[in-house]
């Protein structure tokens, strides 16, 4: 009898691999992160596109700790209780970007459903302190849902970043299951919000690879669309570990570039599809 081996992960194609990051300005920067004990997303997230970023002036730095109040399937970060709100970490994270030099830094955080304000608070604390510490570096902010809570959102607002991105992630019918706590309709609704508050650049990402269709694809982009989204990275799920979900395809390169025309016919600003695009792929071309 013929044994049947199921769920067996399909193998990781040639276009997957990674160059090993080279150049001045990376080892300068990777020097300068291992000397004061930076925490970046790049390193701690072992970013495919950490060399080509740091070598144009670009990081991410996160905020709000490393425990996530939400468990989504595709994420590495850990989730559980989070930590108490460190009121230090704004001039930490500005004084970070100061000694790297970055022209352009890209902030994200955890989820912090714990706490009243969803974090908001530091957030705008994060970004004056950014501001006066280093007036000639432009930010994007890589931000959480807020549970749609108006207020928190207006605080990023008022902060006024030249880019403001959320991540919508996946298609419509595998929200549930990928952003367990997430809704893709609460987060259309707050991409929409930001742009009728005058935020001049909106943003958001999806990963590909977790068994949605190329129409619901389609779809999704369009959704972004009418909501007014002016950039969307398009990337491959990579599965961080055993616990989160399997990869159930590999995209090629080609459909990748499918997408890429598909959304700027539809009047993207900009457009980063790719097997190994992240959020924050060139994001320094975003504010343009």
């Amino acid at each position: 009898m013929e044994t049947v081996i199921e769920n067996i992960p399909p193998a990781k194609p040639k276009w997957l691999k990674v160059k090993l990051p080279i150049g001045q300005k990376y080892t300068e920067l990777r020097g300068l992160v291992d000397k004061y004990s930076l925490n970046t997303i790049c390193t701690s997230g072992s970013c495919p596109n950490m060399g080509e970023c740091w070598g144009e002036g670009t990081a991410t730095f996160m905020i709000l700790g490393n425990v996530c109040t939400r468990s989504c399937g595709f994420c590495g970060v850990k989730t559980g209780r989070p930590e108490t709100v460190d009121w230090d970490e704004p001039e930490k994270v500005a004084r970070s970007i100061k000694i790297m030099n970055i022209k352009h830094a890209v902030i994200t955080s955890v989820d912090r459903d714990d706490l009243k304000d969803g974090g908001s608070i530091i957030w705008i604390e994060t970004v004056k302190a950014i501001r006066r510490m280093n007036p000639n570096t432009t930010l994007e902010t890589l931000i959480p849902d807020f549970q749609g809570i108006e207020r928190n959102i207006d605080r990023i607002v008022e902060a006024n970043p030249e880019v403001v991105s959320h991540n919508v992630e996946t298609v419509r019918r595998l929200t549930r299951e990928v952003r367990i706590q997430a809704k893709y309709d609460r987060s259309l609704e707050v991409l929409r919000y930001l742009k009728e508050k005058g935020i001049n650049r909106t943003k958001s990402g999806i990963m590909l690879g977790l068994g949605e269709t190329e129409e619901e694809v389609y779809q999704t982009m369009r959704d972004l669309r009418n909501a007014n989204v002016d950039v969307v990275t398009i990337g491959q799920y990579l599965q961080p570990s055993k616990k989160h979900l399997p990869v159930k395809e590999f995209i090629t390169p080609e459909l990748f570039a499918k997408y890429e025309k598909f959304g700027l016919e539809l009047g993207f600003r900009h457009v980063e599809s790719g097997p190994l695009v992240r959020s924050s792929y060139k994001a320094q071309k975003h504010i343009l």
